[in-house]
């Protein structure tokens, strides 16, 4: 049977009708009309005691369900990370702490039936606080006297250098060679430090989630999250109750890009069920999720970097140091990204990376799109480029000496071998649309403008070698169509469509006949989660087993019906049929798919479905160049992006559509990130931009038409050759930015954001 294939074809999202058409399927559509509203009051200090606090006013406005405070919430210390189990993060939280650790941690929890009165009721709590000296210099937090854990009960479940009472969530060092002997051999080596800050991820649908009993008296949880697996652990945790009392559904999520990796609302609502008894939600505003949410991790990252004078990357020597903030969510492993993604992209000689992630009062940061490398890579390709221009040497030139070739072996890079690279290549497409050689390196316009280009390499990874899971169930179901459940977190990038159309080419059918159910940890098989670019991957190989076993078994039942040899019959997608030498139908005997799965519902001993489970030693990486041009006004130091082109390596691309919006994505947050999103604290601690009247990120007007296209190689440990893409689009924006501003104006910005005061600051004494 001859259909048209799915795979690699611009295939509809399966929700696209339902949410351009404003059908109820995000978390607050679906919340019953009688919940309880939970809020919480919110720390004013860094760095305080509880030392008194009055709720009997509070208690008795009308309407008043519960108040809540640190005498009444669990003494267990958990973890908000959404991470596979023994995770990483130290678990250093509770749900309400007597001791607050930035300015917007929880002092109390209050519920009611309407909005109106907890807003009363929140006015009326008394709170007398010890106000206690913060720690708000990441440069100084490592042995500061002032413990931002000094409790006994803190504990880190892995190795990971943690210390509460140094104030380390994490620290190591890891090398390969003779650093110092390398670089003394070098020609080059320059020795820079880059500062990158605590971006928000500022998705659409900010943090919400809404809680009930069932009838079995069973904790039900609906929230807008990408780890509904781990949701259900985090809450089991922190409640003291067993996991099997929890079910955790996923709807719709309006976005996510790594902040919904961690728990940050569900737990609110949740206590707030099991202590009344009643169905409650809470919904983040926007100035919560600005204040007390899950941002990127701020990092200063200092390379030291030897060369020879041909350009060849001789040894990198990095050191990052990583602000958490309060609490360690994500802390140890954001950090491993910054190194083990940036290093390992021109593999030198010889490396040493060594770090430390440490406690502050600010708000704890989290997972963001590109989870540490977006730093690490905007410290090292700087820094390569800045080589580049001491060296007189074209950027592209400088890194066709350098890069990775397939069958390496990446000792940075956790000593995989590389089987899929062509990330040469996607330079190659990236400079000829860009027309780089014309531009390269600046024009002046004869007006006071001048203009500059710049370049990015960026790779990521796909999954978390030997940790990450993906399961998968498809059944055959009535009249021929599948049914397939997964527990992968479709957040908006269109992953039930990719996986359908996988599912599709597997099966030889429509996508439309593949019906995919949502997250339900009750009947979903187990995932770890829509993180670490990991669901096309992973997952996606598992629907590619699961579908190859399926088809066995449907082969089987047909040939038994038909009453011939499995071993002598095939399946085509539409009928199992007797098949000849060339396993083409002989047309002696077929049977209908659609008759097969009617008459096996009377009296078949074989189940057609099947369960499978993929997990990846290896973790492929996708490639990336990017290329801006900006054009700067000397005047004033406005910065314009004229032009950004780029072209990706993410293997074997399902969905050409899905894949360029994702690469679209990621760019423009980049973007924001290189020129706009800026954060800056009191010396109180308390967060400036709280708002989007002060947290600038990119207009529509701000962003030029960008191009992406792609260079695929073919990845063979990967579901029809396929690698990640999700996450290494974000991170070229940073270098390539950085590098046309240069080039425009001979400064080089290694603090982000680059803004027109910084570029007029920046002439000023040049002048």
């Amino acid at each position: 049977m001859n259909r048209e294939k799915n795979v690699n074809r611009a295939v509809m999202k399966k929700d696209a009708m339902a949410l351009v058409t404003g059908a109820p399927v995000y978390t607050d559509d679906l919340a019953p009309k009688d919940c309880l509203v939970v809020k919480v009051l919110r720390s004013p200090h860094a760095h305080a005691l509880v030392k008194t606090i009055d709720t009997k006013r509070a208690s008795a406005v009308p309407g008043i369900a519960c108040v809540l405070t640190w005498e009444d919430s669990p003494a267990c210390r958990f973890t908000q990370a959404g991470q596979t189990y023994p995770e990483p993060s130290p678990y250093d939280r509770r749900i309400i702490d007597r001791r607050l650790r930035f300015v917007g941690d929880v002092v109390a929890i209050v519920a009611g039936d309407t909005e109106q009165a907890v807003d009363r009721a929140l006015k009326l709590i008394k709170t007398e606080y010890e106000v206690l000296k913060p720690v708000l210099d990441f440069r100084k937090a490592k042995d500061n006297p002032v413990l931002v854990h000094p409790e006994e009960d803190w504990k880190s479940l892995c190795p990971v250098g943690a210390d509460n009472k140094r104030n380390l969530c994490s620290s190591g060092s890891e090398s390969d060679g003779d650093v110092e002997a390398v670089l003394k051999d070098c020609d080059l080596v320059i020795e820079r430090t880059y500062h990158t800050k605590a971006d928000n991820q500022t998705m659409m649908e900010t943090f919400r989630a809404f809680t009930y009993l069932d009838a079995f008296g069973r904790l039900n949880v609906v929230a807008s999250t990408q780890i509904p697996f781990h949701i259900r652990r985090i809450l089991a945790n922190a409640l003291g109750i067993p996991k099997s009392a929890v079910r955790v559904v996923k709807p719709r999520i309006g976005g996510g890009f790594g902040a919904k990796q961690t728990g940050v609302a569900e737990i609110y609502p949740a206590i707030v069920t099991m202590k009344t008894g009643r169905p409650a939600k809470m919904i983040y505003t926007r100035y919560e999720s600005m204040i007390a949410a899950s941002p990127r991790h701020e990092m200063e990252v200092t390379v030291r970097m030897g060369l020879s004078k041909e350009g060849k990357v001789r040894a990198v020597d990095m050191y990052t140091l990583s602000n958490t903030g309060a609490y360690g969510e994500h802390g140890p492993t954001t950090v491993g990204l910054s190194g083990h993604k940036a290093i390992p992209i021109y593999t030198p000689e010889a490396f040493r990376f060594t770090y430390d992630v440490v406690y502050t009062n600010y708000q704890s940061s989290g997972a963001y799109r590109g989870y540490g490398a977006t730093q690490g890579l905007f410290a090292v390709e700087t820094a390569l480029n800045e080589a580049a221009a001491l060296l007189g040497i074209d950027p592209l030139e400088i890194r066709r000496k350098n890069f990775l070739r397939e069958r390496q072996i990446m000792p940075a890079y956790y000593n995989e071998r590389l089987e899929s690279c062509h990330v040469s290549q996607c330079m190659e497409k990236a400079r000829a649309m860009m027309d780089w050689d014309k531009k390269y390196p600046f024009k002046d316009m004869g007006n006071g403008k001048v203009r500059g280009v710049g370049v990015g390499i960026s790779m990521q990874g796909s999954g978390i070698p030997c940790v990450d899971v993906g399961t998968v169930t498809i059944r055959l179901s009535d009249e021929g169509h599948y049914n397939m459940m997964i527990g992968a977190t479709d957040m908006g990038t269109g992953c039930d469509t990719i996986l359908s159309q996988m599912a599709a080419d597997c099966m030889d059918c429509d996508v439309k006949d593949i019906v995919v159910s949502g997250v339900d940890t009750d009947v979903s098989p187990y995932d770890s989660g829509s993180y670490a670019s990991s669901t096309t991957y992973v997952t996606g190989m598992a629907v590619v087993k699961a579908c190859r076993e399926l088809r066995e078994k449907i082969i089987a039942q047909g040939a038994e019906l038909l009453g011939i040899p499995a071993k002598t019959a095939d399946f085509d997608g539409a009928c199992v049929y007797a098949a000849n030498e060339d396993n083409a139908n002989d047309g002696s005997a077929s049977i209908s798919l659609k008759d097969i799965s009617t008459k096996r519902m009377c009296g078949s001993g074989l189940a057609l479905e099947a369960t499978v489970s993929h997990s990846s030693p290896t973790s492929p990486p996708p490639f990336m160049c990017g290329m801006a041009e900006v054009e700067v006004d000397l005047q004033t130091g406005e910065i314009e992006l004229l032009e950004y082109k780029a072209a990706v390596d993410c293997g074997t691309v399902i969905n050409p559509n899905l894949a360029r919006i994702q690469a679209e994505g990621g760019i423009v947050q980049g973007i924001g990130m290189a020129l706009f999103e800026d954060i800056n604290y009191t010396d109180k601690g308390r967060l400036k931009e709280n708002s989007f009247m002060q947290y600038k990120i990119p207009a529509r007007v701000e962003i030029p038409d960008l191009e992406v296209e792609f260079d695929s190689s073919y990845e063979p440990s990967g579901p029809f050759g396929a690698k990640s893409v999700g996450e290494v689009v974000m991170n070229t924006p940073l270098p390539a930015i950085v590098q046309a501003v240069y080039h425009a104006t001979g400064l080089w910005f290694r603090e982000l954001p680059v803004t027109p005061e910084k570029v007029i600051r920046g002439l000023g004494k040049l002048r």
